[in-house]
């Protein structure tokens, strides 16, 4: 698949396309392994931020949860066709809203696999007419392909945080 191109996106998704080498859907797939693997090799860190104020490893998971699911409603929003504008949403909101500290992270880990399992069906089933369509986000127009790269880029871009700050391996 072609990368998208600068006139495909906002600004900001630069950061998270930006992050995407080589085939995106094998990046996808490859993600759901990677995420699962680290989670489950840092459950005595599930409760730990790096710093004050700053989401736990439950909630950044929830967070990647949460995201992926707004972001795979605008890609199919798109892909249908959708003309009407798609609101934005504050990410520490959800979190803030969300309970993840209550909930367990295997549970959390299981629901990111599943979720990407039933993602990667309709990520493969795009077709090029599909992906090339765009419609507008909070504010903002970004084509479906464009969408599937801040997915895999939005992974990354929390890999590497996990990585940095939190010292996960």
């Amino acid at each position: 698949m072609k990368r998208p191109q600068a006139n495909e996106y906002p600004i900001w998704a630069e950061n998270y396309i930006s992050k995407v080498n080589g085939d995106v859907f094998e990046l996808l797939n490859e993600q759901k392994q990677a995420v699962k693997v680290l989670f489950e090799k840092n459950t005595d860190q599930q409760n730990y931020a790096y710093a004050t104020g700053k989401w736990t490893l439950k909630e950044m998971l929830g967070h990647i949860i949460d995201t992926e699911r707004i972001l795979v409603y605008r890609l199919t929003s798109f892909a249908r066709n959708e003309k009407q504008q798609l609101p934005g949403f504050d990410e520490d909101e959800y979190v803030n809203n969300a309970r993840f500290a209550t909930r367990d992270l295997s549970d959390l880990t299981a629901e990111f696999v599943a979720l990407r399992n039933a993602n990667f069906y309709l990520f493969k089933s795009l077709s090029e007419e599909e992906l090339d369509r765009s419609g507008v986000a909070s504010g903002r127009e970004i084509s479906v392909r464009a969408i599937l790269f801040v997915i895999a880029g939005h992974i990354q871009h929390h890999l590497q945080i996990l990585k940095e700050r939190y010292h996960v391996v």
